[in-house]
C-alpha cells in the first residue's frame, strides 16, 4: 500500500518517541517468561482473521478512549503492533502523551510474525 508523504511524515516523527523491539527479541523474551500486555491495535477485520496469541485487541481507532479500562497501570509494560508498523508506532505516541511510561511498538508487525512462521489464533 502506497501511504501519502504528510501520513509518512507523522507515522516517522511518532517513531522517534517510541522504542521498538524486533520479532526475534520479543519472541525469546515471551518464550523465557515476559508477560508484557501485548496489543493488536489493528482493525476488527483484521483480528478476526488471526493474531498473536495472548494479544488483546484495542484497535487504533478506541485505543486511547478504552486502554484505561483494559490496562490502568500506566507502568505496565505494553507491546504495541499492527499490521506494518505505522498504526502502532502512532497508537504508542498517543499512549505515551496518556502517561504510559512502558510502551514499545513491534517492529515488523503482524507481516513479520507471520512471515517468521510464528504461531496465529484465530
Amino acid at each position: 500500500m502506497k501511504h501519502s508523504e504528510g501520513f509518512l511524515r507523522v507515522v516517522e516523527d511518532a517513531k522517534t518517541r517510541v522504542k521498538e523491539l524486533s520479532i526475534a527479541e520479543f519472541k525469546k523474551r515471551w518464550d523465557g517468561g515476559w508477560r508484557p500486555t501485548l496489543v493488536d491495535v489493528r482493525e476488527e477485520s483484521e483480528w478476526a482473521k488471526g493474531h498473536i496469541p495472548g494479544a488483546v485487541h484495542l484497535g487504533k481507532g478506541v485505543i486511547e478512549r478504552d486502554i484505561e479500562e483494559k490496562c490502568p497501570d500506566h507502568a505496565r509494560e505494553l507491546v504495541l503492533y499492527c499490521g506494518g508498523g505505522f498504526r502502532s508506532a502512532l497508537a504508542g505516541d498517543s499512549l505515551q502523551k496518556m502517561g504510559y511510561t512502558a510502551v514499545l511498538s513491534l517492529d515488523g508487525d503482524w507481516r513479520g510474525w507471520t512471515e517468521a512462521g510464528h504461531s496465529v489464533e484465530k
